[in-house]
């Protein structure tokens, strides 16, 4: 057994169980920043941005919650949202969308956040981090699987995606933003 292995594990799960709103949004916030230094940002002289700005200009606000749009410039097809109102549209959804079917994607995914999934999914990769470092201080055949290449396959498809009932949640949200 690994005690400093164990710690680690007994920490991630004590942050899992403890996680405040404001440790998501803060924890939402340097992800935003990181990924929007990665991206290329339209500015705000951008088509995208001023087509951005025309179908969301009314939306600064959703329930308490200030929203901060901005457009990735690239052919990918995705839009997300996240704790701290960050609102990310990818120059290739624009593309393909009409502001109707634009307004009800965003929606969707603030639906994500008005609902606490992205919260919810945070916490859950809190506790599957710290039950792998569990099993990897345990040590043995498991433990060497749990802290290789396996391990982090198994923890990336666990977090990977929303449930069907969160998926239909923020459909709801879409249809009524």
């Amino acid at each position: 057994m690994d005690p400093r292995g164990a710690t680690q594990a007994g920490l991630l799960g004590l942050k899992a169980l403890t996680l405040s709103d404001d440790e998501v949004k803060s924890t939402a916030r340097a992800a935003a920043k990181e990924m929007d230094a990665e991206a290329t940002l339209a500015p705000a002289s951008n088509a995208y941005s001023k087509r951005l700005k025309k179908v969301f200009g009314k939306h600064q606000n959703d329930n308490g919650l200030p929203l901060n749009y901005a457009v990735y410039l690239t052919k990918d097809v995705n839009a997300f949202a996240m704790a701290d109102g960050t609102v990310r549209v990818y120059s290739g959804l624009m593309d393909m969308m009409g502001d109707d079917e634009l307004r009800f994607v965003i929606g969707h995914e603030i639906g994500h956040v008005y609902h606490g999934h992205s919260k919810e999914k945070l916490k859950t990769a809190y506790a599957t981090a710290a039950a792998r470092q569990g099993v990897a201080a345990a040590g043995g055949t498991a433990g060497r699987l749990a802290a290789g290449q396996l391990g982090a396959l198994g923890q990336a498809v666990i977090n990977a995606q929303f449930s069907q009932a969160e998926e239909k949640q923020a459909d709801q949200y879409g249809l009524e933003f």
